[in-house]
């Protein structure tokens, strides 16, 4: 009776395992002068997102992943081709906030998000 069970729960498991979709936890996020950005999340494959980043951002940018996290882009209003700075975290609030921190550090004087992406988490 155990042994049936046994093998019934796992004949479960893999059967249904086989039809639910692989959640898709990749992302980038690509940074480029004067304000350029592109981003990508939700990908099934790093390479894949950082590609698709990097296609929408304008000039020479450069990508960073994003995997079951957020991205964000901080530049400085007064001179848009000026000081940036970005961040990749976990959650969203210090994403924010670190980007926004490294533009000031980088001499931004009146920094604000530019644009900013979460990827799936998990």
């Amino acid at each position: 009776m155990i042994l049936v069970l046994t093998l019934l729960i796992a004949a479960t498991r893999f059967s249904v395992e086989n039809f639910i979709p692989k959640a898709r936890a990749a992302g980038a996020f690509a940074v480029g002068k004067c304000g350029a950005y592109g981003q990508a999340y939700d990908y099934p494959a790093e390479g894949a997102a950082r590609a698709a980043a990097l296609k929408q951002c304008r000039g020479d940018c450069t990508a960073v992943s994003m995997k079951r996290a957020c991205a964000a882009l901080s530049i400085d209003m007064t001179n848009p081709c000026g000081a940036h700075g970005y961040a990749v975290m976990p959650k969203i609030s210090s994403t924010l906030n670190a980007a926004t921190k490294k533009c000031y550090e980088y001499g931004g004087k009146e920094c604000v998000i530019r644009a900013w992406a979460c990827d799936a988490k998990g």
